[in-house]
């Protein structure tokens, strides 16, 4: 979400912040999605990055088991019934991985 009617203020505030007045641990975030309506002058004075998910079904796949809190073991195999948490975390991540691939073409297929 993105409060348009709010971003020529934004970019004001920005722009009159001087280095020499703010503390050399400042930090701003911003999150937003791709918009039209983003300031310029904050864009190009700041620094982007971007989460792209992994490419292809394995890495995704790979990514989901290798974070956490499936990476500790007191959650993967803490569960009372551990065969079929297996399968249906195996499931969950798979699906994960199926729609983060079919999003690459958009509203095709769907």
């Amino acid at each position: 979400h993105l409060a348009v009617s709010w971003m020529p203020t934004l970019e004001r505030i920005c722009e009159a912040m001087a280095a020499e007045a703010v503390a050399p641990s400042f930090r701003l975030w911003l999150t937003s999605y791709p918009s039209p309506h983003f300031p310029v002058s904050v864009l190009q004075n700041g620094v982007k990055m971007t989460n792209d998910p992994p490419k292809g079904l394995r890495a995704n796949l790979l990514g989901s088991y290798l974070a956490d809190p499936v990476t500790d073991p007191d959650y993967f195999d803490g569960c009372a019934r551990p065969a079929e948490f297996h399968k249906l975390l195996f499931g969950l991540c798979f699906f994960h991985a199926f729609v983060q691939e079919r999003l690459k073409f958009g509203p095709l297929g769907w």
